[in-house]
């Protein structure tokens, strides 16, 4: 007698795990990919921000040179402002139909140089119409005076009583502007100004 069984075959395998698997690597290489991504656009980020911040510097070390000469110039002998003076990047009159990106902006600007080795412009200019005394009767001069008005001090006679005037009082003060720009050596450029005024 013939006792042999009949031979099973191995049951085929049906699992999903295979394919789970594939599809689970794949969103990890995706993902690996976009964190690589996102961490260079945050350190390109920080890399320009801290760029613009030594451009930055840079033209306040401009605004502040631009500033102390004014001060000095205004205090030591004033009348010297009525003139343009070159060498210190002073322009007694501003051309309102130049702008800041025009070459006429810039006609009388100053170049200095920072410790980084940064060239830096800046130019100084009055606002006023004409290279002449800032009361002479045909030069216009933006002028403001300081508002010394405080709450429950009483109207004095011929003064506004509208509730909105601004109530003006005490000598005029001039209005210089600074300008300052700096080429960047990557490609970048900063234009930075700082208004000044001056009581005359």
């Amino acid at each position: 007698m013939n006792n042999h069984a009949p031979r099973r075959r191995p049951a085929r395998q049906q699992g999903v795990a295979l394919p789970v698997m594939l599809i689970v690597l794949t969103i990890m290489l995706l993902s690996g990919a976009y964190l690589l991504k996102s961490s260079n656009s945050s350190t390109i980020t920080a890399t320009n921000l801290a760029y613009q911040s030594t451009l930055n510097r840079a033209n306040d070390l401009a605004l502040m040179q631009g500033s102390e000469w004014l001060s000095s110039t205004w205090t030591g002998n004033r009348a010297t402002l009525d003139l343009d003076n070159a060498g210190a990047g002073y322009v007694a009159t501003l051309d309102t139909t130049q702008t800041v990106r025009s070459a006429g902006f810039w006609v009388g600007k100053k170049t200095i140089t920072d410790s980084n080795g940064l060239s830096i412009e800046y130019v100084i200019h009055r606002l006023c119409s004409r290279a002449l005394a800032y009361n002479d009767p045909v030069n216009q001069c933006m002028q403001t005076t300081a508002n010394v008005n405080t709450l429950g001090t009483t109207v004095a006679l011929g003064a506004s009583l509208s509730s909105t005037s601004v109530q003006l009082a005490g000598n005029p003060q001039l209005h210089y502007i600074i300008t300052a720009r700096i080429y960047g050596p990557r490609g970048g450029n900063v234009i930075s100004q700082l208004a000044v005024l001056m009581g005359v």
